[in-house]
C-alpha cells in the first residue's frame, strides 16, 4: 500500500473571496512542492464519466469501482514529500447531474519537513445543478512540529447536494500536535452559507481548554447540504458526554443544510459520532 501522502492547508482569502486556481503543475524547489490535481465529473445521460483525472505531485488519482450511475475516485499518496513550503491544490468539479464520491486510501500525515515554512492545502469543490458530491477522506493527522493551513472553498448550485466530512487527529500517540488552521467557505447559489475557521496547537491560546476540546485529540465535522432538507429541526446533542466525546447537529441559517461538529478521545469514537449524525440526517 502506498504511504499516506502528507499535506498541509491553504490560507484562505479574507471574507468569501475564493483564490484562483494555480494554472501550473508541480514544481520542484528547495522550499517545497507546488502541485495541482484536478477531477472533473460529467453526466452523459446514463452514467457519470470522468473526462478529467489529472494527477500531480503527491496526488495519484484512481477511478474506483462504484455502484449505479455514480463515479468514485480514490486519492493515493504517490510521494512522501516534506511539508515545509508545500503549496498543494485539489480542484474537484461535479458538473450538472453528475454524481461523484472522492475518498483517500489512507490517513494524511502532516509533518514538519526540512523547513519551518507553513504548508498549504487548498481543496476546491464545485457542484453543478442537480449534481451530488460526497467528499469522504480519511483523517488528517497533525504531527508534532508541523505547520498546516487548510482551506475548503465550495461553490454549490441551488439544486446541488453535498456531503463533506472532515476529521482531524491532533498529534500521534503521546505527542503534542503541530499548528493546524482549517477553514471551510461554502457558497450556495451565489450566497454565503458557511464561513468557519478552527485553529489548534500551542500557538492558539486556549485551544485545549474546556471551552474548546476539553482534552480530546480527535475533532471533526459533517456538512450535509440538500434541497430536500426543508424542515428546520432544532439542535441535537449526541454522545456520552465530556469523557466519551460528543457531537452537536444543528441547521445552518441560510440554506437547507445541517452541520455536525464532534470531539472525541479516539478516531473510532469520532467516526461513530459523525456516522450517528449522518444517520439522523437521512432519517429526517
Amino acid at each position: 500500500m502506498s504511504p499516506p501522502f502528507r499535506l498541509a492547508i491553504a490560507g484562505a482569502a479574507s471574507g468569501l473571496d475564493f483564490p484562483p486556481a494555480d494554472a501550473q503543475g508541480s514544481t520542484g524547489h528547495p522550499d517545497g512542492v507546488h502541485a495541482t490535481a484536478r477531477i472533473r465529473a460529467a453526466y452523459n445521460g446514463r452514467v457519470t464519466t470522468l473526462p478529467q483525472l489529472r494527477s500531480d505531485g503527491p496526488f495519484h488519482l484512481r477511478r474506483l469501482r462504484s455502484q449505479g450511475s455514480a463515479a468514485t475516485v480514490g486519492i493515493i499518496g504517490a510521494m512522501s514529500a516534506p511539508l515545509g513550503g508545500d503549496r498543494l491544490t485539489l480542484d474537484v468539479t461535479a458538473e450538472d447531474r453528475a454524481e461523484l464520491e472522492v475518498t483517500t486510501a489512507a490517513a494524511t500525515l502532516a509533518l514538519r519537513g526540512p523547513t519551518t515554512d507553513v504548508a498549504t492545502y487548498d481543496v476546491r469543490l464545485t457542484v453543478g445543478e442537480h449534481a451530488r458530491l460526497r467528499w469522504l477522506p480519511q483523517p488528517l493527522i497533525s504531527a508534532a512540529g508541523s505547520n498546516l493551513r487548510q482551506t475548503y472553498t465550495v461553490e454549490l448550485a441551488a439544486t446541488s447536494r453535498l456531503l463533506l466530512r472532515e476529521e482531524q487527529v491532533l498529534g500521534r500517540a503521546d505527542e503534542e500536535p503541530g499548528h493546524l488552521v482549517s477553514r471551510i467557505l461554502v457558497r450556495r447559489a451565489g450566497r454565503a452559507l458557511l464561513d468557519q475557521r478552527t485553529a489548534y496547537g500551542a500557538l492558539e491560546p486556549g485551544w485545549d481548554g474546556p471551552a474548546v476540546l476539553g482534552g480530546h485529540r480527535a475533532v471533526g465535522q459533517l456538512l450535509v447540504v440538500d434541497p430536500r432538507l426543508d424542515s428546520r429541526p432544532g439542535p441535537v446533542l449526541l454522545g456520552e458526554g465530556v469523557k466519551g466525546g460528543c457531537a452537536l447537529l444543528a441547521p445552518l441559517a441560510d440554506g437547507p443544510a445541517l452541520l455536525a461538529t464532534a470531539v472525541a478521545p479516539t478516531t473510532s469514537k469520532l467516526r461513530e459520532l459523525l456516522d450517528e449524525a449522518h444517520a439522523l440526517v437521512l432519517a429526517r
